[in-house]
């Protein structure tokens, strides 16, 4: 009997050893598997103080991803343009891209600060200096490079011109010169332009030191203005418009933007008394000026733009998959966007001759055009 009482007190005590053995492991198990942060950094995933029932499920960003673009790309000659950048955006994400025209600058540059656009394409470095310092959260994407894949040579040209059939007003000697601008009717790009108004600005008050002049005194026409007539034209598409129609004596414009439409007549590309001539298969509105020439009386080199983002609806590892891909040998290599102008009728974004491919640079390459 005895025995008996013994056997049971043991299997007791055997038993709920047992038991608390097996309720450690599983409280052991429960934490080594704490929940899931809700920490997305830049991510829109809905937030809750709730653990999730699954603790490895994050929700994803579905919404689409806002591309805007200035003017200059704004037109139907940019649609393969507009689209492929799309096309590559969804396929770095997994989410839409959708593009948002503009006809004027300060849209632009308004919806990448504000973050109603996530991307913005192609600007200008006073465009994005100008939307940085309205929110410092916006920062660079990638950059066209120079011929070499660097940044070394990573420039294009802001252009002065004027009709041919008026260049000699504007010679001096064997070449040409800004000397007879003051008192012409001009025109410029937008005030937010950096080759298109900016960087011809500077020149124009860096050569006439004499005359005083600051940029409010070159915005405005008038008898007693440095310019008869001053027009702006929205885009370096509409300043070049404003030359050839007559409007404007003297226009600023850059090269880059202008290519689609133009082919080099005679000179050397980028100089001083090259002479451009619109192409025969030049779209709308240059199709009603095929065949009119222009020359450059002053072309200054300026860093190539960037592409800018706004984090607020893109995470870390968005960014740095659009980053991956669009600085990639693939889309170096992508005739949309990186076209060969030795081809007959080739058009795109960039000449493959001056950028070979997009790569990364930082804010700080931008501060020259502070």
């Amino acid at each position: 009997m005895q025995k008996q009482t013994i056997s049971k007190v043991l299997a007791s005590i055997l038993l709920a050893a047992v038991m608390l053995t097996g309720m450690v492991g599983c409280n052991s198990n429960t934490q080594s598997n704490p929940p899931a942060s809700n920490n997305q950094g830049n991510s829109n995933s809905q937030r809750s103080n709730t653990p999730a029932a699954n603790p490895t499920s994050v929700q994803k960003n579905t919404s689409p991803i806002i591309v805007t673009w200035y003017p200059n790309e704004s037109s139907n000659t940019h649609e393969d343009v507009r689209s492929e950048v799309g096309r590559l955006i969804e396929q770095a994400t997994d989410r839409k891209a959708e593009h948002r025209l503009t006809t004027d600058y300060t849209i632009a540059i308004e919806a990448i600060a504000s973050g109603s656009a996530d991307i913005a394409m192609a600007m200008g470095a006073v465009g994005y200096i100008e939307a940085k310092n309205r929110n410092p959260q916006v920062d660079v994407l990638f950059v066209n490079s120079d011929a070499d894949w660097k940044l070394d040579g990573a420039k294009y040209f802001s252009w002065l011109c004027v009709a041919v059939e008026n260049a000699d007003a504007y010679k001096s000697g064997n070449t040409y010169s800004i000397d007879n601008i003051k008192g012409k009717k001009m025109s410029f790009v937008s005030n937010s332009s950096t080759s298109g108004f900016r960087v011809p600005t500077s020149s124009i008050i860096s050569y006439f030191k004499n005359d005083n002049l600051n940029e409010d005194k070159l915005i405005e026409g008038g008898a007693n203005m440095f310019f008869n007539e001053v027009y702006f034209g929205g885009s370096h598409q509409g300043s070049a418009v404003n030359l050839l129609n007559g409007n404007a004596e003297v226009a600023a414009f850059c090269d880059i933007e202008l290519q689609s439409y133009i082919e080099l007549k005679s000179g050397e590309d980028n100089t001083v008394g090259a002479v451009y001539t619109v192409r025969a298969d030049a779209d709308a509105p240059f199709n009603q000026y095929v065949g009119k020439d222009f020359i450059v009386i002053a072309a200054t080199p300026v860093f190539n733009g960037p592409n800018a983002y706004n984090p607020k609806n893109l995470s870390e590892s968005e960014i740095k998959a659009i980053q991956d891909l669009f600085t990639s040998e693939e889309v170096a290599n992508n005739a949309i966007l990186f076209y060969d102008a030795s081809i007959e009728g080739a058009v795109g974004l960039y000449k493959k001759s001056a950028s070979y491919g997009y790569c990364l640079t930082s804010d700080s390459w931008y501060d020259p055009y502070r």
